[in-house]
């Protein structure tokens, strides 16, 4: 079953707010190898001109794919999860993500299409800080392969 067009532009309440700690930051880079010390000490960090440590780029992808989750929950939209893979995510950050950071999300479809039987889910996700200020967009791209045919 197609997705349904009429939800291309259609926007999602604000994810919760995420308070970004010292330590999840710490353990992110660790998993991903990284070992950047603005990640983790607090001088390095401030010698880069940042109040506190940063996160790695990717770390954000947390907050936004949770986030899109809520978007393809939506059962009016008729997408089956089961069948759902990553296809893509880029970002475009207006400054790095601080701990201390009180994050929310919110999501917007911005295109539905249908590939050789899949269907293809583009969302943007705005990603805010407590005072309103724009941090990063992101964009995730789901893909949820044909059913087989049997």
């Amino acid at each position: 079953m197609a997705l349904d067009q009429s939800f291309v532009g259609r926007s999602y309440p604000p994810s919760r707010p995420y308070e970004v700690g010292r330590e999840k930051i710490r353990e992110f880079a660790e998993a991903i190898g990284d070992a950047n010390p603005a990640y983790t000490d607090r001088g390095a960090a401030a010698e880069l001109g940042h109040p506190d440590v940063i996160a790695p780029p990717t770390f954000v992808f947390s907050l936004t794919y949770r986030a899109a989750f809520e978007v393809v929950q939506d059962p009016k939209l008729g997408l089956d999860y089961d069948r759902v893979v990553h296809g893509d995510q880029r970002f475009a950050y207006s400054r790095p993500v601080r701990a201390g950071d009180l994050l929310t999300v919110t999501s917007t479809i911005e295109s539905v299409n249908s590939r050789a039987g899949n269907d293809i889910l583009d969302v943007r996700g705005e990603v805010h800080d407590e005072a309103g200020e724009h941090v990063v967009t992101a964009w995730t791209k789901l893909v949820a392969r044909a059913a087989e045919e049997g």
